[in-house]
């Protein structure tokens, strides 16, 4: 066992595996020209482009401190992104499109060109859910509109895309790092070089284990990590092998107790008595398993400490070469994936006397069902643990039996000498295939409210002395969300897409365009009383096998196997793009550029009206796809020493969707106008990077509540920035990154506003040799409570909401020695 003190100097943990990398790379590519490559025909200045782009490279990864992917793209210009979850379901959009629900559905993450999963809001397993920032990444590239709609499917809002490194360089490093006022221990390691004049590789990976950054209790993160490519390079072009496997698990960091005061429109979000809402979860110890029954209807006990698990083996292949000036590229991936999330979600809150009230009646009597006061009754359930307050906590469990893809990408582009000028022409094929298997399940167990990972269950007897839960669980199924939301389903996508671009470029004009057209189909089943037809979902059952069925074994959650509804629809949409650069001036030009995308929807369609139970057909044809219109005009200027980047932008928008946490369906239609500002500025040692984007935003239509019309979109607030300063001197590197927001709404009813923030990640690194480093990094440095999501529309009553927010502060320490 290594000594604290010594773990603390040697292992940090908490930074991205990336935040390893040192102040002056021994390793470091020679500096890239500005050029995106991401959403584009051919990779061009970002001056000559109409386009608004940015890139986060392995330099500029280091310093931001980031504890997950979610995290990491709240640095970046355009992009929101939640991310108070953990490691995954960050909901990310870009440029006023709603957050309605969960994931990124208008937003398409990419690994090395292809995108990660289809659909970036699959239920449970979002497409940040499989990425894991590490020392194979090298960069990461985001284009926001413009041509995003017609060089990748599903994608209508932007693509950002995770560049792996490919051993163009020989070298590499080993870093280990550990948490300072946290458990987590964890080593990173990479290496490339070259194996001839031919062929190259590249090879990295991490482990970690510890408790996490947060309370929950038990050792809730354990898992890696391994990525490998090798390029075999020839006259003209190159071909590449790659392969992926990753097996993780951390938790999932649901809403926490906050107490309200002030009003509605100025609230004041304080924590309650004996919970830290920057560090507690509502996971415990004592709550590390939960009885239910499975998809085949067995008794079973899933293993809590699962938390967010996620398997995934991948290999891919990618091939470029030039024939007679044709650049053909053809990207194949293959990709086995599964996993779940396992553990509390959307808990209800209750004072001690109202919550007894509810679940036992009058009467009813209160007392510890585990921990050592087990079987002791709570006299006065007002003053327990300082706040009074039960919890029923709804215990989600989603496993994904099969979440893989197959997708494949073949396009070829050639450059002609037209008019004194060069056109481009680009023509390519996409297909791939989705598989969404998974399930869901649930239990109820009644807690006490403490955020040290040691909260108690609890046991309810009602006033006839009859036992309302059994060993602290109030039912085997979603009780109070009477019985529902128990599905099982097996389909799969299918997307196809055919597309082309034109763009030609003569002096100081460059103007183009690119047409897509997508056609997908979806075909399977699903199981589930929700689809109605008489199917039954709650039964009794003897869940402990002791002969007597109890209040709780008669909610009793049951899949009706023999009565599957069939899915078996398709659809097709065009999508387009335009738009001409005028550089100005060599530091200088401007642009201007319209768009229409779509995005299809997958599972969160199914279990509504839009699929025909009987025959798996679409019963609403425009709920098969969400079109998004963009208009774009913007300024790039370029020197030196300074960078601005100025973009104007009108939205809009229709997302047909459902609330994860209530089950509600949601059919609208939005509309956003704003600013996207994006600069950096170096002079000597001092050196500053940062954006803002400003946005005004409404519900203009909505097919289900016309209440909302005309209000602000929930979560999304006026003005979102990032800005980080810097000062490199000598062997010395320290800086700041400070994100924040103003103030937005809770939900789309726009009654509780959820107050702005600035969040500040502060870092210093020191270089001890020429091939050590020794990083300290501190996030949310300031222990700022944040917030980012609020369940309740309003105040309730008992001035108790759950609340979402990233981590409290959280200091890690790190030792990379370069090789």
């Amino acid at each position: 066992m290594i000594p604290r003190y010594l773990s603390v100097f040697l292992f940090s943990t908490a930074l991205t595996p990336m935040a390893h990398a040192q102040i002056t790379p021994q390793n470091a590519a020679p500096k890239a020209e500005d050029v995106v490559t991401t959403g584009v025909a051919k990779g061009r200045d970002r001056l000559d482009s109409a386009t608004s782009t940015s890139s986060l490279r392995e330099a500029d990864i280091i310093k931001l401190g980031a504890r997950s992917v979610g995290e990491l793209l709240r640095a970046m210009p355009g992009v929101f992104s939640e991310a108070p979850n953990g490691e995954s379901i960050a909901n990310i959009s870009i440029r006023g499109l709603p957050v309605v629900s969960s994931g990124a559905k208008f937003v398409q993450l990419q690994e090395d060109g292809l995108p990660v999963v289809e659909f970036g809001d699959i239920i449970g397993g979002s497409a940040d859910t499989f990425i894991r920032a590490d020392l194979n990444l090298m960069q990461v590239e985001s284009i926001r509109g413009g041509s995003a709609s017609t060089f990748a499917s599903n994608s209508p809002g932007g693509i950002i895309n995770f560049i792996s490194k490919t051993g163009d360089l020989t070298g590499g490093a080993i870093a280990l790092t550990s948490g300072v006022n946290f458990q987590q221990y964890r080593a990173d390691f990479d290496y490339g070089a070259r194996l001839s004049d031919d062929w190259r590789f590249h090879v990295g990976g991490f482990w970690r284990q510890g408790n996490g950054p947060r309370n929950v209790g038990f050792e809730s993160q354990r898992g890696g990590q391994m990525k490998f490519n090798i390029t075999r390079e020839f006259t003209g072009g190159h071909v590449r092998v790659y392969a992926k496997v990753l097996d993780d698990r951390s938790p999932f960091y649901d809403s926490v107790p906050l107490k309200v005061t002030g009003s509605n429109d100025s609230p004041a979000l304080v924590p309650v008595a004996g919970f830290n809402p920057g560090r507690g979860t509502l996971s415990s110890v004592y709550l590390q398993s939960a009885p239910m029954l499975d998809e085949n209807n067995n008794i079973v006990s899933e293993d809590l400490r699962q938390g967010q698990r996620v398997k995934e083996k991948s290999i891919g292949v990618e091939g470029q070469i030039d024939v007679d000036g044709w650049t053909i590229t053809d990207r194949f991936r293959i990709a086995n994936r599964s996993g779940g999330m396992y553990g509390p979600f959307s808990s209800v809150l209750y004072s001690g006397a109202a919550g007894l009230t509810r679940l036992g009646g009058a009467g009813a009597t209160l007392s510890y069902a585990s921990g050592p006061r087990a079987g002791q009754v709570i006299a006065d359930p007002s003053s327990l643990n300082g706040n009074g307050l039960i919890a029923v906590i709804n215990i989600r469990i989603r496993p994904q039996e099969d979440l893989g893809s197959m997708v494949n990408d073949l396009r070829a582009s050639k450059i002609y000498e037209v008019a004194k000028g060069k056109l481009t022409t680009t023509g390519g094929f996409y297909a791939s295939r989705q598989a969404i298997h998974t399930a869901l399940r649930w239990a109820e167990a009644v807690t006490e409210v403490r955020g040290d990972g040691q909260a108690a269950l609890l046991n309810i007897t009602n006033a006839a002395g009859q036992a309302v839960t059994q060993n602290g669980f109030y039912a085997f199924n979603y009780a109070l969300n009477n019985g529902t939301q128990r599905r099982t389903m097996s389909v799969d996508y299918a997307v196809q897409a055919a597309y082309g671009s034109v763009n030609f470029h003569r002096g100081k004009v460059a103007v183009g365009g690119s047409l897509r057209y997508d056609f997908g189909s979806a075909s399977g089943q699903v199981f589930g009383s929700d689809l109605g037809g008489g199917r039954v979902g709650t039964v009794s059952r003897d869940m402990n096998g002791d002969g007597v069925i109890s209040l709780a074994e008669q909610k009793v959650g049951i899949t009706p196997l023999g009565s599957p509804a069939p899915v078996n629809y398709s659809y097709h949409y065009l999508s387009y793009s335009a738009g001409i650069n005028y550089r100005v001036a060599e530091p200088f030009s401007v642009f201007a550029r319209y768009s229409r995308g779509a995005r299809a929807n997958a599972d969160r369609i199914l279990y509504t009206a839009a699929i025909n139970n009987a025959d798996g057909s679409l019963a609403i044809p425009q709920a098969a796809y969400d079109p998004v219109k963009q208009a774009e005009l913007g300024m790039k200027f370029r020197k030196s020493n300074l960078t601005v980047n100025l973009t104007g932008f009108s939205v809009n928008s229709q997302d047909t969707n459902v609330n994860t946490g209530t089950g509600v369906v949601i059919a609208r239609k939005y509309k956003a106008k704003g600013l996207e500002f994006e600069a950096g500025y170096r002079r000597g040692l001092f050196s500053v990077n940062g954006g803002a984007t400003y946005t005004d935003a409404k519900i203009v239509d909505d097919y289900i509540d016309a209440s909302v019309i005309g209000k602000h979109p929930r979560h999304l607030a006026n003005l979102i920035f990032q800005v980080t300063p810097q000062i490199n001197w000598n062997r010395v590197n320290f800086g700041a990154t400070f994100i924040g927001t103003t103030d937005s709404y809770a939900q789309d009813s726009n009654i509780l506003k959820m107050p702005g923030y600035v969040t500040t990640n502060a870092f210093i690194q020191a270089r001890v040799t020429p091939r050590m480093q020794v990083t300290l990094n501190a996030a949310n440095l300031f222990d700022v409570l944040a917030l980012t999501a609020i369940d309740e529309a309003g105040t309730p009553a008992n001035g108790i909401v759950r609340g979402r927010l990233p981590t409290g502060r959280t200091v890690s320490a790190s030792l990379r020695l370069d090789l």
